[in-house]
Parts: C-alpha cells; sequence; structure tokens
C-alpha cells in the first residue's frame, strides 16, 4: 500500500506541485533526492510517470507545457529533465533545449525525450550534450536510464 505525501522542494515551496510517494521498502536511496522535472502535455500520462518516478523515491516535479516547465526549473534546479510533449519530433527536441536553456540548468542536466517515432520502440540515442531520445516500450527500460544517468 503506498502513500501520497507532499515534500519540499529545496526552495521550502509547499506548492503541492512536487510531490514524492513513499512505499514500504521499495524506494531505492540512490534517488532519495534526485529531481526528475516531467514536460507533458497529457495529465493521465504525466499523473502516471509522476506516480511510477515517485515509487522509485525520485522528487518528481511535474509540468503541463514549456513555459511551466521553464518556470520550475528554474525554481528548484532538477537533477533531470523528461520530456514528452505533442507536436512534431523536431519542435519537441527544440522544446527540450528551452527548457534546458531558459531554465538557465547547464548541460549538466540530462535530458530525456521520450515517445518520438524517430527511434524504434525499446531503443535509446544519445543526442547533443546530455539529451537523449528514447522511446521505451515500458517503464523498466525508462527506469534503467534514468539509473545511467543520475
Amino acid at each position: 500500500m503506498s502513500e501520497r505525501t507532499d515534500a519540499r522542494d529545496r526552495s521550502g515551496d509547499t506548492s503541492g506541485d512536487s510531490f514524492a510517494l513513499s512505499t514500504s521498502g521499495t524506494v531505492r536511496t540512490a534517488h532519495c533526492n534526485a529531481i526528475v522535472l516531467v514536460a507533458n502535455d497529457v495529465e493521465e500520462t504525466r499523473d502516471g510517470i509522476a506516480l511510477l518516478l515517485a515509487a522509485d523515491g525520485y522528487r518528481v516535479d511535474p509540468a503541463r507545457d514549456e513555459r511551466e516547465a521553464i518556470e520550475k526549473a528554474r525554481r528548484q534546479r532538477p537533477d533531470l529533465i523528461l520530456v514528452s510533449l505533442a507536436g512534431h519530433p523536431v519542435e519537441v527536441m527544440a522544446s527540450a533545449g528551452r527548457i534546458r536553456q531558459r531554465a538557465s540548468v547547464g548541460d549538466e542536466v540530462p535530458v530525456v525525450v521520450f515517445g518520438l517515432p524517430v527511434v524504434e520502440e525499446g531503443e535509446e540515442l544519445a543526442i547533443g550534450r546530455n539529451v537523449y531520445v528514447t522511446s521505451p516500450d515500458n517503464f523498466d527500460q525508462l527506469r534503467g536510464l534514468l539509473e545511467r544517468l543520475l
């Protein structure tokens, strides 16, 4: 049984937009403080990803779009940015780059863009400085990539 709890981000904000999920015995301590910004424009998908990542011990900061992702990344520097937005693949990749650039988080913060038809299902591709495109066919593959990057 899991319990949802609001967590303070590094700036002390308790707006409820960031949350962590504690599950007895399943939180991996290596990720307890890692913050993942999840930019996804489909509420059900965004919430599902957030719950799965939180169950693994990540602190998750969900964003509905590029603008909100930039604002949130400025307030609370994420350890990783996960992007899955609707649009042409070139525009989604450009949006991911703008999130990192306009939030001034630097190239050391990995950006993972997923769900684009530019890579085969189950594969990943490293492009640019610390930018990855993946099309996982299950959550375990996405989890594995995040573990390698963090």
